[in-house]
């Protein structure tokens, strides 16, 4: 649901605000706006505090398109991310079977939500959040066995939210945060 698309009058989040400045600075790249527009616009939206008053301050630009996900498939052996490695805004992730490794803890994430969606057949996987991150895995169906995830008991702001969707069959799914 888009912030047009919310009652006026409800409070906003943090990531809607981030979200309507990065659009404004699209804007301003793509030569949309000007630079006095610009800072209008990003003053109204930084100080906006309902859906109503941040709509103002995005009227007349596009409608933001998350884009098309990036796949990442095997349909056996291993699928391993490590390291510093860039994340995109969706990432899908599909093994028929075989073990799925991804460690976010040190991949450069660039948008405030990442979204991951899961197709995985047999074998287990293991995902390493950064240290900050906010984990979601409202829209996850595991099939044969249970999610392990256990969420910190303090959370600092300002890490990115980690959205984990889509369905698990035979193998084990572990969440973690990083150490450091």
């Amino acid at each position: 649901m888009t912030s047009s698309q919310k009652d006026p009058l409800s409070r906003l989040g943090e990531d809607d605000r981030e979200g309507a400045v990065r659009r404004l600075q699209e804007a301003y790249a793509d030569q949309r706006i000007s630079h006095e527009e610009m800072d209008e616009r990003l003053d109204l939206a930084l100080t906006a505090t309902t859906y109503g008053r941040l709509a103002s301050a995005l009227d007349a630009l596009p409608e933001e398109h998350p884009g098309t996900p990036s796949t990442i498939g095997a349909a056996g052996g291993r699928i391993h991310r490590r390291g510093r490695w860039r994340v995109p805004r969706m990432l899908k992730v599909e093994s028929a079977y075989g073990r799925v490794r991804l460690d976010l803890s040190r991949a450069i994430i660039e948008d405030p939500v990442v979204d991951i969606e899961l197709r995985l057949g047999t074998g287990g996987a293991r995902i390493t959040v950064p240290r900050d991150a906010v984990v979601d895995v409202e829209g996850l169906r595991t099939g044969w066995k249970d999610l392990r995830y256990k969420a910190p008991r303090r959370s600092r702001p300002g890490g990115p939210t980690v959205r984990i969707s889509g369905s698990t069959g035979f193998g084990r799914l572990r969440i973690r945060h990083a150490l450091r």
